[in-house]
């Protein structure tokens, strides 16, 4: 049985505690169903769950329209948000979740991992958070070098432009899908995992779509274009984003292989 939305107890915990959602729906075309796919027995939305959970900074929950996903992450031992049907992205699914889990606001940092990386590394998920510590940053997120040649000039391998702010770490000035920054020196990967400020998340989702993010179709310009500071941190690699049946059968190995070590 589905059990009812219950807000999480926080009475123990500081204020910047983050607070872990994974978005998920049902309406992939590529590869319907996705959240649900069996992965070593168990639903991909699961998998990530638990990567979430293994990352150990702070209660993680889904937040899906779909009773069935609820009722996988639910049979599981985890928890469930029901969310409105309608929400034209990710970053406004999780604004409602946060907003039912937590409506006194006794946590300011939102934690946003995509629905479809059962493979990542749970330390990944925890670095994102790091560069919130400076309180000039509103949003954090992961890139990763890109090594292979042919993803350089790929579109559908989003580029990080930024400037070196501490090791390890930039200002992203912009995200694109050209190949970027021109000359010498590595590119960066850009991972869509958000760690936001609360206040951040709010002023971000009441901001209209932007020329540039329109442009390139990628959210995270609304946020520049608005002034908001996002840091990247650098992680060792690219998660797997489950969008095909290529791909699923490359997470099956790929957890299958961990498995057996």
């Amino acid at each position: 049985m589905l059990r009812t939305l219950e807000p999480f107890a926080f009475e123990d915990r500081a204020m910047s505690d983050p607070l872990v959602l994974i978005p998920a729906r049902l309406a992939a075309t590529r590869l319907p169903n996705k959240p649900l796919a069996d992965i070593a027995g168990e639903p991909m939305i699961v998998h990530v769950w638990r990567r979430a959970m293994e990352a150990g900074i702070g209660p993680v929950a889904v937040a899906t329209d779909a009773p069935a996903i609820a009722e996988a992450v639910t049979r599981a031992g985890g928890q469930a948000v029901m969310t409105r049907a309608d929400h034209p992205s990710g970053s406004d699914r999780i604004f409602e979740a946060v907003e039912k889990l937590d409506p006194g606001g006794r946590h300011d940092v939102v934690v946003n991992v995509q629905g479809d990386l059962p493979t990542i590394d749970p330390r990944a998920i925890a670095a994102s958070i790091a560069p919130l510590s400076d309180l000039q940053v509103d949003l954090a997120t992961l890139v990763a070098v890109i090594e292979r040649d042919e993803e350089k000039t790929n579109p559908s391998v989003v580029k990080m432009v930024g400037t070196p702010v501490a090791p390890g770490r930039f200002r992203a000035l912009y995200f694109t899908r050209a190949t970027a920054p021109y000359g010498d020196g590595p590119l960066y990967h850009h991972i869509g995992l958000y760690a936001y400020r609360r206040k951040a998340l709010q002023r971000f989702v009441g901001l209209q779509p932007s020329p540039l993010e329109l442009r390139e179709k990628l959210e995270q310009l609304r946020a520049l274009e608005a002034g908001m500071r996002i840091d990247a941190v650098v992680v060792d690699d690219v998660p797997l984003g489950v969008d095909t049946p290529h791909d699923l059968e490359r997470a099956r190995d790929m957890i299958a292989a961990r498995r057996t070590l």
